[in-house]
């Protein structure tokens, strides 16, 4: 009996020895880890250091055939495209086959193969590859801020959007900064010119210096603690119903920052009316016939068409535009409430919104939707996201208004125009949610550019 027992002793004192050997060898090499990181001064403020590791140096592209690539990529983008269409085609075929088998591959190829095609395609069509002419999305001044972050996300959100024209957009900037709020430390001289005013004193007439802020990203602004000033000789609005129709009180707007002096000014046959986009929406008598007259184009929708698509069943929605409210104006006739998103582009479009007895929502095309989710009944879209738009912030705003947009819910996309080019890309962008459609159409703008027009109806998604 003891003679079986002696083995196992000894066993167990020489794991025992061993445990106790690896322990000292741990030991010694943290102790000499956290030598080696003292002795280079990482435990210190040392600035050098820091650079070293935290600075992304520039990546050149010397020797790289970039627009081979750019090449490559098209026409793998349009062997995809006709791939897929043979798949749709294929399972087209099998929904009109009657045997059973056929059905069950027609459900694998929708489910396993077609859906993950699509997204695979829709998210190589988004990847920006640097331009062949030169890069001019970065700057100096703006890397640091975007560095800031890790997470490949939040990079790409906050990494100001260029327009594709590679022009100067409605909003008289070259680029859109989706805002977060770090965008400020770029403007540190405005932020502080606007912070800068007697507490409970009036705030100076600054609105189009913090309209400024806001469309550069820097925004949500901080709250201030100064009195707003009104127009001197502000009058009563005119009754809800006179007001729709009606060109408010020129009294009743400060036309201290805009290049008119009254409403009659605004006309679309001005040519120093001081803005650009919506041309004639301050004429009622035009206004007066948007989306009930027949038109010639197909892709003007009428209101009565869209609404008998959901009986009943549209109450509230948001109207992502530029204008002065007349389709909210329109809606409101039918007992539905729209909210309508505006800024003040050279004219008073929000003052004009509210007189007109309508709400108005002032926010830039950067900021999320302060909506909660599966809420809306309806958006419509009309005269703001146009060809100009970054795919990619085009992405991240058709994501919102899903977040938004409840199931059964109306997405119309009206008179949304692009060259010729760029309509495939700009379908996808729309197509990608799955939504069912209403209604499609494409109609020619120009020799170039074609609009499109579309009602899409947001699916259930249960989970």
């Amino acid at each position: 009996m003891g003679r079986s027992c002696l083995p196992r002793w000894r066993l167990g004192k020489l794991m025992a020895g061993l445990q106790l050997i690896l322990g000292l060898v741990v030991i010694t090499v943290s102790l000499s880890c956290l030598y080696r990181f003292h002795s280079a001064g990482y435990f210190l403020h040392n600035e050098d250091i820091c650079r070293t590791i935290y600075t992304i140096k520039e990546v050149k592209n010397e020797g790289f055939d970039l627009k081979a690539l750019h090449d490559r990529v098209d026409d793998v983008l349009e062997k995809m495209d006709n791939l897929y269409d043979k798949l749709e085609n294929t399972v087209k075929e099998m929904e009109k086959s009657k045997d059973g088998s056929k059905k069950e591959i027609k459900k694998f190829l929708e489910d396993e193969v077609m859906k993950p095609f699509y997204h695979v395609h829709i998210g190589l069509r988004q990847i920006r590859l640097p331009n062949p002419e030169g890069i001019r999305n970065s700057t100096e001044k703006e890397e640091p801020l975007i560095n800031k972050f890790l997470v490949e996300e939040i990079r790409k959100y906050i990494t100001p959007k260029e327009n594709r024209v590679g022009k100067v957009n409605m909003f008289g900037t070259e680029m859109v900064y989706n805002t977060i709020g770090h965008a400020c430390v770029l403007m540190k001289m405005e932020l502080e010119k606007y912070m800068d005013y007697d507490v409970g004193a009036y705030c100076d007439d600054d609105w189009n210096l913090a309209q400024k802020l806001m469309v550069n990203g820097c925004d949500p602004l901080p709250r201030r603690r100064c009195l707003t000033r009104a127009s001197m000789t502000y009058q009563k609005p005119y009754p809800i119903n006179e007001s729709l129709w009606k060109l408010p009180d020129d009294r009743n707007v400060r036309w201290g920052n805009y290049q008119c002096r009254n409403f009659a000014c605004l006309s679309s046959k001005n040519p120093k009316r001081g803005y650009t986009k919506c041309t004639g929406c301050f004429e009622m008598e035009k206004e007066n016939t948007k989306w009930v007259k027949n038109s010639t184009l197909l892709a003007d929708f009428k209101i009565d068409e869209v609404l008998r698509v959901k009986p009943g069943e549209i109450r509230i929605g948001l109207d992502v535009g530029v204008g002065t409210g007349t389709f909210a104006a329109r809606m409101r006739e039918k007992n539905v409430t729209i909210v309508t998103t505006a800024l003040n582009l050279g004219a008073p479009f929000n003052e004009m919104i509210a007189l007109r007895g309508l709400i108005p929502l002032y926010i830039s095309l950067n900021q999320r939707l302060p909506f909660f989710d599966n809420t809306m009944d309806m958006i419509h879209t009309a005269g703001l996201m146009d060809g100009w738009i970054d795919l990619l912030l085009m992405d991240f705003i058709l994501y919102d208004w899903d977040r938004v947009l409840r199931p059964g819910g109306l997405l119309w996309i009206d008179r949304f125009f692009c060259k010729k080019k760029d309509l495939d890309d700009y379908m996808y962008m729309f197509l990608q949610f799955r939504y069912k459609k209403h209604k499609w159409a494409i109609s020619p703008k120009s020799k170039d550019e074609v609009y499109l027009s579309a009602l899409l109806e947001k699916p259930p998604r249960a989970i």
